[in-house]
């Protein structure tokens, strides 16, 4: 891939959508992940308006920590570039208290729950300022495996990232000069409460799941192709979450009337 090129092409992208759309910049969230530092950064970029956010919910000192670090490094770096953060902690745990116990006990609707009020922040600060909320999400993630919360960290206005595979990300991160703290952080979506990695909830690594989303792809060319066990398992796994999860990658269904019930 010819990095500075993309990089070019998806800033001269961003540019152009905000100004057809007549806004004045962006908003992006900031999760110490390596998608939401590239996002950022080229949305910083394009010398627009860029307020970055983050917002902690229950957060793991390791991911505040790496959410701060790069935006520090963001701020010194684009002076169009500015922050806020936002502890919604107390918020979630209010909500949380008010919903029956099989809701509040349900650690995905739960964590679910956490992405979808950084949403409403994110929009609230978009609304105020007349900026764009940037999407972070990677082609693995949108369209793959569909590993995001719909109306939570699936709702944005547009997606500079999402046509790039995890280890495009990862390239273009490095060549703008991400730290070497979030290149290394092991992915993760931070909904919960412990340690656990994308990889851990997945069962598989985002190398392999781009692995299999270029197999499936071409599968018809190299159908004689044997694979090995652990293969055979990441091409389950793949297919698992992408048909689990296509609700999310599909516009919504509309029920059509027929014009003879009008």
């Amino acid at each position: 891939m010819k990095n500075t090129e993309v990089i070019n092409h998806i800033v001269n992208w961003l540019n152009d959508y905000c100004n057809q759309s007549g806004m004045d910049g962006f908003v992006v969230g900031i999760s110490g992940g390596i998608d939401s530092a590239l996002t950022s950064t080229l949305c910083a970029k394009t010398a627009k308006k860029v307020i970055v956010l983050n917002i902690p919910i229950l957060q793991l000192k390791v991911q505040d920590d790496l959410a701060k670090e790069h935006i520090k490094w963001l701020k010194k770096s684009f002076p169009n570039v500015t922050t806020n953060e936002i502890d919604l902690t107390d918020t979630f745990n209010r909500i949380k208290a008010e919903f029956p116990e099989n809701v509040n006990t349900h650690a995905l609707t739960m964590g679910n729950t956490r992405s979808r009020l950084r949403m409403i922040a994110l929009y609230a600060y978009a609304g105020a300022n007349k900026l764009l909320v940037a999407g972070t999400g990677n082609k693995v993630e949108d369209f793959g495996v569909g590993f995001f919360t719909k109306y939570g960290d699936g709702g944005v206005d547009l997606s500079p990232i999402a046509d790039l595979m995890k280890s495009e990300v990862y390239a273009l991160a490095k060549e703008l000069g991400v730290m070497d703290s979030i290149l290394k952080a092991p992915p993760t979506d931070g909904l919960w409460e412990d340690k656990r990695t994308d990889e851990d909830q997945i069962g598989a690594s985002y190398d392999e799941l781009e692995w299999a989303m270029k197999y499936l792809s071409q599968k018809e060319k190299i159908k004689n192709l044997k694979l090995n066990r652990r293969e055979k398992e990441v091409l389950e796994i793949y297919e698992r979450f992408n048909n689990m999860n296509s609700h999310k990658m599909k516009p919504i269904p509309i029920c059509i009337i027929p014009d003879k019930l009008k």
